[in-house]
């Protein structure tokens, strides 16, 4: 199988698992322009590959992400010139929609995606990484929301993402003061799934982590993302409902029929896309 090619992003394809890495180490993989656009594009081809079951998103190098390379906010200075303040801020507001679409198409990616994350994951970082169905960390892992501390509101995911996994209370501490988060705290608030004591078995903990999910109907755990998303932003009885659905038009397939065969034959299922 061809892959595409990026040139701030590294990507690999093993066993149904792809693995997008942040490649740009000697910057601490901090988000530019070109970033922004290759999350997008890396997710919008792992959720419409049949060959991708699960994707771990990574950082090459000492840091997961330091968040928004800040020469980038010169940049959209000049993208946004006009005469007109108006049309100025209309331009403004567009490429915040887009930025945020970037990381969205994370979390409209219908495949699970796992975030292993090691020392820093800043700003920016942090609206990614809420994004991903799933953290996993190093003991070294610190987390921040940095935008106050340059005197703006963090605007692409985090504070709309954050309070739902570690509560409303802790998200306004963290997103009013800016404080670091080490990797123990977030363990305990929830923000991460587990620790691991360093990259090497961060990466090896999260790899076995997907070989199991990538080994499951990919039909099933399309399904389970799509209703967990939905019941986040819906009430238990619209949620409900919405399952009746979905299990009404999906419940009946080829991979029910197959795991009630393979665990009558005490042998591992095999699955189609």
């Amino acid at each position: 199988m061809n892959l595409p090619a990026f040139n701030t992003i590294a990507l690999a394809l093993s066993d149904h698992v792809a693995d997008i890495r942040l490649n740009r180490p000697d910057k601490s993989n901090a988000l530019n322009e070109t970033m922004w656009q290759e999350i997008r594009q890396a997710f919008e081809w792992v959720d419409c590959s049949p060959e991708v079951r699960v994707a771990i998103l990574s950082g090459e190098g000492r840091n997961f992400c330091s968040g928004i390379d800040l020469s980038m906010l010169g940049g959209i200075q000049q993208q946004i010139a006009n005469p007109d303040g108006a049309r100025s801020r209309e331009t403004l507001r567009r490429i915040i929609l887009d930025l945020q679409g970037c990381l969205s198409s994370i979390e409209q990616c219908r495949k699970p995606v796992l975030a292993a994350i090691h020392g820093a994951c800043i700003g920016g970082a942090l609206d990614l990484v809420t994004c991903c169905d799933m953290r996993y960390i190093t003991s070294d892992a610190v987390f921040s929301i940095k935008e106050i501390d340059i005197g703006m509101v963090a605007d692409v995911g985090t504070l709309q993402r954050l309070p739902r996994l570690i509560g409303a209370g802790i998200a306004r501490e963290l997103a009013f003061t800016g404080r670091t988060v080490d990797a123990n705290e977030a363990v305990s608030l929830g923000l991460a799934n587990r620790m691991f004591p360093s990259r090497e078995t961060l990466l090896a903990g999260v790899q076995e982590i997907a070989a199991s999910i990538s080994r499951k109907s990919p039909l099933a755990i399309r399904g389970t993302k799509e209703i967990l998303n939905y019941s986040r932003d819906h009430s238990v009885a619209d949620g409900l409902n919405y399952v009746a659905t979905w299990n009404a038009a999906m419940l009946l397939s080829s991979d029910l029929r197959e795991s009630m065969a393979a665990q009558h034959e005490d042998r591992r299922p095999t699955f189609q896309a």
